[in-house]
C-alpha cells in the first residue's frame, strides 16, 4: 500500500507561514546589523524609488568599491535592495515593500492592540545656541 501524502492541518500551515516570516525577518535584520550596511541602506532610503548609482554611494559613504559590492550582496539576499543596469552604471534602490513588511512584522500586536501607545517620542527640537555678549576688553 502506497503512502498518501499527507495534508498541512491550518494549524501546521500558519506555524510554517510564521516561521517563513521570521526567517526573512532575521535575514533582513542581519543584514542591516552592520555599520556599513545600514549607513548604505539608510541612504537608498533617502535616495527614493529611483535610487543612486554605485560610484555615488561609494563617494557619499568613503566606501572602496570592492566592499561596497560585497555591502550590497548581502542586502540583496535579503530582499533589502534592487539593481538595475543603466548604461555602465548599477542603480541600486531600496525596496520599500520589504522594509514596510519589516517594520509590520516587528510591530505586529504592538502594544496588546493600542498601537497609537507605540507611537514614537516626538523629538525634541535642538537646543538654540545662547547668544554670547561680546567681551569687554
Amino acid at each position: 500500500m502506497a503512502n498518501k501524502p499527507r495534508r498541512l492541518t491550518a494549524t501546521q500551515y500558519f506555524d510554517i507561514r510564521r516561521n517563513m516570516e521570521k526567517t526573512n525577518a532575521v535575514a533582513a535584520l542581519a543584514a542591516l546589523a552592520q555599520d556599513n550596511r545600514l549607513d548604505v541602506f539608510r541612504l537608498l532610503v533617502e535616495a527614493g524609488p529611483e535610487g543612486m548609482p554605485a560610484g555615488e554611494i561609494a563617494d557619499a559613504l568613503g566606501l572602496a568599491p570592492n566592499t561596497l559590492t560585497f555591502h550590497f550582496d548581502r542586502l540583496r539576499a535579503a530582499d533589502l535592495v534592487t539593481v538595475r543596469r543603466n548604461g555602465r552604471s548599477m542603480i541600486y534602490a531600496a525596496r520599500f515593500e520589504t522594509m514596510t513588511a519589516l517594520l509590520g512584522f516587528l510591530t505586529d500586536n504592538c502594544c496588546s492592540g493600542a498601537p497609537e501607545k507605540c507611537l514614537p517620542a516626538p523629538r525634541c527640537a535642538p537646543a538654540k545656541a545662547k547668544k554670547r555678549r561680546p567681551e569687554i576688553a
